[in-house]
């Protein structure tokens, strides 16, 4: 792995490395009545329905690939993570699957599906005030009781988890031309584009993020990881206050550029997902499918696309409150 930047050979190691643990989920050509008009002039547009995923989530590959790489000694020890959102999910499940001791430090506002997801599965829940909180209670208890912290985004493990992702969708979609895929830290995206632009460097790979949760654009313009002042957005799953080193070196390699939407724009993106695919989306996980019919929409004339719906762990109540509130 040179400058630590993942090759094909690591992808394709990684992808062996999880092969029959997780599912590989399907691609869903959008040629539905509801989508007629949306795309404007592209030649055609397709989704890759990462929500199907273990867990709910594509976080489910690289904690898979994180907790297996741990030694017998941290395995022992169990593994922690601060999560009020798809990530402690995954954490949770791939523990249990690796038989390993998880404990999640989660917000008490946290969507009680995913709290109760995480208890099912064997994993300690410890709930704090806040996301700030959690991080502190988490770095607390990893140092006292020797847990490996797992991190949401930043690190190879889950750059790999995603590029396996890229690896299924550049194998279903040889002629892609253009994705498009949620940036929360940037693990996804990095992961995600390094894949696919190694296999076929002229496919544009496009971020999306909310504006109240932009760090990665921010970062991008910076020439340099930042942390902004405040996260203020619906979508849990994308509200990272800071882009890091590893993960945002990989997103500047390979990713073409990022655009910004409003909430709205995802909340109309998740209610077209249910009205014209009967899909129950979170708003991260609608928010490819947002700038595919909103900022990208003409750019889009001619070419072959991909939107990704990377994730969804969303309880009735706050689905139902989110949409209508609209």
């Amino acid at each position: 792995m040179q400058d630590d930047i993942p090759n094909q050979e690591d992808i394709r190691n990684a992808a062996k490395a999880i092969e029959g643990e997780i599912i590989r989920t399907p691609m869903l050509p959008l040629r539905q009545d509801a989508f007629a008009d949306l795309f404007g002039d592209a030649r055609s547009v397709s989704m890759k329905l990462e929500l199907f995923q273990h867990a709910g989530s594509f976080k489910a590959r690289g904690n898979l690939l994180g907790i297996g790489a741990l030694s017998a000694q941290e395995r022992a020890a169990g593994v922690i993570a601060a999560s009020g959102g798809n990530h402690a999910l995954a954490v949770s499940w791939a523990a249990a699957k690796q038989h390993v001791r998880a404990t999640l430090v989660m917000p008490k506002a946290t969507d009680r599906l995913r709290v109760d997801g995480c208890r099912k599965t064997g994993a300690e829940v410890i709930l704090v005030d806040d996301i700030a909180a959690a991080f502190e209670e988490m770095n607390r208890l990893s140092v006292a009781e020797g847990m490996t912290v797992m991190h949401p985004f930043e690190g190879i493990h889950m750059t790999l988890g995603a590029a396996t992702l890229g690896a299924e969708i550049i194998e279903d979609l040889p002629g892609l031309d253009c994705m498009i895929v949620a940036v929360g830290g940037g693990g996804l995206i990095g992961g995600v584009a390094a894949a696919i632009r190694q296999n076929k460097p002229d496919c544009e790979v496009i971020g999306v993020e909310p504006f109240g949760a932009d760090s990665l654009s921010q970062s991008f313009e910076r020439g340099e990881p930042v942390r902004i002042g405040k996260v203020d957005t619906i979508a849990d799953s994308l509200g990272s206050p800071a882009a890091l080193p590893f993960s945002y070196a990989v997103a500047r390699n390979f990713v073409s550029r990022i655009v910004r939407i409003e909430d709205g724009a995802m909340l109309d993106a998740m209610a077209l997902m249910r009205d014209g695919l009967k899909l129950v989306a979170e708003p991260a996980c609608a928010a490819a499918l947002a700038a595919a019919t909103g900022p990208l929409r003409r750019q889009l004339a001619g070419k072959n696309v991909c939107v990704l719906a990377c994730g969804s762990n969303i309880g009735a109540a706050r689905y139902n409150a989110l949409l209508d509130g609209r």
